[in-house]
């Protein structure tokens, strides 16, 4: 192990102690990050000073944040995401298909735009991709996290994300309708003059079996001018369906389909 001398450690230890990162004091005195963090550590150990992570939480700091990415971020979590609270391990995960890796980027976009500082990894597992964001200040943002399933417990927007939802609308129902969401072509066939003829159109769909969810999503269309029908699935409504003319048009303008 390469040994430094004592006053190249002290000299780390001021540049650090004067607001210095760990990585500019290792390039400007050539000596490994592992180093100067390890120095750091023992010098707080011994000056009895205790370490507290920084955050930039918006809810605990009161800084502004991207509420466009918010919003947007706010459905993906409500369709595909949850959150894990461990003693020592917090982080938001959004699952999204393989298939759509302009859906995967926008996702992780959208963690960087709400929370810039937080380490955010990708981890494929079989045909998804499981976007992640470490810290524990994700239940601030998202206080729809609970024990069990989404929907086995009422979810709800408090007071200020019902606020920024009535104020970028078109964000998060673009954010649910990339996760739970999709833009489809039906089909079908009508006879004119004696001959059968095959008509295509658009169709949005959008699945979840929490009736709360569900309803944050047709509320917001609603507000919207959006036109939408429950359609059945094994006797339970679960899924929204927008199919008239004027109302895709409008979801084509604002949300289109995942790329």
């Amino acid at each position: 192990m390469e040994q430094h001398s004592p006053s190249l450690r002290d000299e780390a230890l001021a540049l650090l102690r004067s607001g210095s990162s760990n990585r500019a004091v290792a390039e400007l005195l050539n000596v490994p990050r592992g180093t100067v963090g390890w120095w750091l550590h023992q010098d707080r150990k011994q000056r009895g000073v205790r370490y507290e992570q920084p955050t930039d939480c918006p809810m605990c700091t009161g800084r502004e944040f991207d509420q466009v990415a918010y919003v947007y971020l706010l459905g993906l979590y409500l369709g595909d995401g949850h959150i894990i609270s461990k003693p020592k391990q917090h982080h938001l995960s959004i699952f999204c298909d393989n298939t759509w890796p302009g859906l995967i980027n926008e996702a992780e976009s959208a963690m960087r735009g709400v929370m810039p500082s937080p380490r955010v990894t990708r981890r494929h597992r079989g045909g998804c991709v499981e976007v992640k964001s470490f810290t524990k200040h994700w239940p601030c943002l998202f206080p729809q996290h609970g024990s069990g399933r989404k929907h086995e417990r009422r979810i709800a927007l408090v007071s200020w994300q019902q606020e920024i939802v009535n104020t970028h609308p078109w964000d998060f129902v673009r954010g649910l309708v990339h996760s739970d969401g999709c833009r489809v072509i039906n089909w079908t066939t009508r006879t004119i003059a004696g001959e059968r003829k095959r008509y295509e159109y658009p169709r949005y769909f959008f699945t979840n079996v929490s009736d709360d969810i569900r309803r944050l999503y047709t509320d917001t269309l609603d507000r919207l001018g959006v036109e939408w029908t429950h359609c059945t699935r094994a006797g339970k409504a679960y899924n929204i369906s927008v199919a008239r003319r004027a109302s895709v048009a409008l979801m084509d303008a604002h949300v289109g389909p995942k790329h």
